[in-house]
């Protein structure tokens, strides 16, 4: 039989129809000469009625049944009695009478329900992947991500983008991360690495004259993982000519106002807001600041630098920041244990500690009050406090006040319920630091990538001080997460050499590494620039999760592997002696 509709397509137009459908046995209810069977496909739940008084064979049929069965049937539409509505359904005011029913194939005992809000370890869902993904909320949220690479493709379609591929087996360069290296069997010893960007090579296309280039373009990572991040991904990727920074920035804009009216039909007002990367630091104490509640930093500094308290003075003195955030109503909610915890949790980023005062009527309370109770206006009008609020301090040099804030103003405002999880506020983070030092390094790395060019006026800091330069970078922002990033790219020879020397590369290393590409220099490079937004971090902000597996068909887990498929996992001697590969017994155990 044909399919005429889905299950959950099927209300009260359909009231009269003979429909055919096809899909899998969510539940069962036996009723003895009655039995009630809710269907289920991509689109959602229907209500089978199988009656001895519509089909005796077809009630023969529908006795065999049980959860995920898989199964076709035939049958009328019917309006169900008023006190049988299930106003949550979408097919609520229906139900089919069945007079044919075909199984199609049986099903074993799942070993997790089909339903969404299940309590399963996420090893077993991943296991099980290809049952996972029959549950309503993950088809929910693959749909949406599906709508979003029509709506990509829509939109740069119509702005005259051309869509090219580029390759997945490409010569390693440093970009930040390890690299995936794949063995050559052609060329023993030698090694491709899987693309952790299309950078070098969207570049090049511009140099090639294509103007206006996009691709939804996979890359991959070899990292830690954490819920926003896995080792392979998906970027929506764009490179264009002859615009600036603003014009690449507005033309975004349009695509994000395309999407999220044609995924979740929200009219985006436009232009959306721009703040500096120093702006969003002193502010929110981040560069990826969550917009959606207020909570800023305070710098405190002209507040306190006459108060006899030594943690705040000698800071101040040694060119520190005293800054503060005021919790509203956060004096009753905090206890003194509560703030010990946030205390001990913020060493991480390097804090001696956490200073706090609670505002009563009175004045302060709390261990440092009898430093502050003579300053009490003052104080609360700087931190922007009022009576019954919380007020937090953190003295020491910019990089820990403001690591140790942003991470409490965004914890914090989650334990108040101070989110509104319905608004999608985007912003744009711009003028970012060319450098930023890397803990892990120990050294000065490019903020985005090697190829981003300096502010006209900072080109000189490349030779006399590289890490004073700011970029012509710019990030957008949703909802506290980086969405993608960009800027305009280095398009002359003589500045892509000074930023590689900036980045401890000798003339040898970069030639080496990027010969190919300076190279390319040399042949009328257009300036250019561009952007990439994460594909899965988009759909995951969108379907309203928190880990982008939730938004992946077949992700990894936690520590890259694929439970699914076993992956990764040893091969054949065979295979390695053809790659002229010995592995390491030692390792392996």
């Amino acid at each position: 039989m044909k399919r005429t509709t889905y299950s959950g397509l099927v209300d009260e137009t359909f009231i009269g129809q003979t429909v055919t459908l096809k899909g899998w046995v969510q539940k069962r209810r036996d009723l003895g000469n009655l039995i009630f069977i809710d269907l289920r496909d991509r689109e959602g739940i229907v209500q089978l009625v199988f009656s001895q008084e519509f089909d005796s064979e077809a009630l023969k049929v529908a006795e065999e049944l049980r959860n995920e069965f898989v199964i076709e049937i035939e049958g009328q539409v019917t309006a169900r009695d008023a006190k049988a509505i299930n106003p949550r359904m979408k097919t609520g005011k229906v139900e089919v009478e069945v007079h044919n029913t075909i199984i199609l194939n049986k099903a074993k005992t799942p070993p997790f329900e089909i339903q969404d809000d299940i309590n399963v370890a996420d090893d077993t869902r991943l296991k099980y992947r290809y049952l996972d993904l029959r549950r309503p909320e993950m088809q929910k949220s693959l749909m949406i991500r599906s709508r979003i690479t029509q709506s990509v493709h829509s939109y740069l379609d119509d702005q005259k983008f051309v869509d090219i591929e580029t390759p997945y087996l490409t010569k390693s360069t440093p970009e930040g991360a390890r690299d995936y290296l794949v063995p050559s069997r052609v060329y023993p010893g030698h090694f491709y690495a899987l693309p952790q960007s299309p950078q070098l090579f969207k570049q090049l296309l511009m140099n090639a004259g294509f103007d206006r280039y996009y691709q939804i373009a996979r890359c991959f990572r070899d990292e830690d993982l954490r819920g926003d991040r896995q080792p392979e991904f998906t970027q929506i990727d764009l490179e264009t000519s002859f615009m600036s920074a603003e014009e690449i920035q507005d033309l975004t804009e349009g695509l994000l106002k395309r999407v999220m009216k044609d995924t979740l039909d929200i009219d985006l007002e436009l232009p959306l807001q721009r703040m500096t990367w120093n702006e969003s630091m002193a502010r929110y104490g981040s560069e990826k600041p969550d917009i959606r509640f207020d909570m800023e930093l305070k710098d405190m500094a002209e507040a306190v630098k006459d108060i006899d308290f030594k943690v705040f003075t000698n800071t101040l003195e040694n060119g520190g920041l005293v800054n503060a955030i005021a919790i509203p109503g956060g004096a009753d909610k905090y206890s003194r244990k509560a703030i010990d915890a946030k205390t001990a949790y913020i060493e991480r980023f390097g804090a001696k500690g956490l200073a706090w005062v609670k505002v009563t009527e009175e004045g302060f309370s709390g261990p440092i009050a009898k430093f502050l109770n003579d300053h009490v206006d003052v104080i609360k009008e700087a931190a922007g406090a009022n009576v019954g609020d919380l007020i937090l301090f953190v003295a020491d040099k910019a990089s820990v006040v403001r690591a140790s804030l942003g991470y409490l103003r965004n914890d914090i405002a989650k334990e108040m319920d101070m989110i509104d999880e319905s608004r999608f506020a985007f912003l744009w983070v711009v003028d970012w630091p060319l450098f930023e030092y890397s803990e892990d390094f120990d050294k000065y790395i490019a903020a985005h990538h090697p190829f981003t060019m300096p502010n006209a006026e900072d080109v000189h800091l490349l030779d006399e001080n590289p890490h004073e330069a700011h970029a012509q970078s710019y990030d957008i922002i949703l909802n506290g997460y980086e969405l993608g990033g960009g800027s305009i790219r280095i398009h002359k020879r003589d500045i892509q050499e000074k930023m590689f020397k900036a980045l401890g590369f000798t003339k040898e290393s970069a030639e080496e590494q990027f010969g190919f590409f300076l190279d390319a220099l040399d042949y009328g490079f257009p300036p250019h620039g561009g952007l990439a937004i994460g594909l899965d971090r988009f759909a995951m902000l969108l379907a309203k999760k928190d880990n982008i597996r939730e938004v992946i068909a077949f992700p990894k887990n936690s520590k890259a592997s694929e439970p699914l498929t076993n992956a990764p996992s040893s091969v054949a001697t065979k295979q390695l002696d053809e790659l002229s590969l010995k592995i390491n017994e030692q390792d392996m155990k």
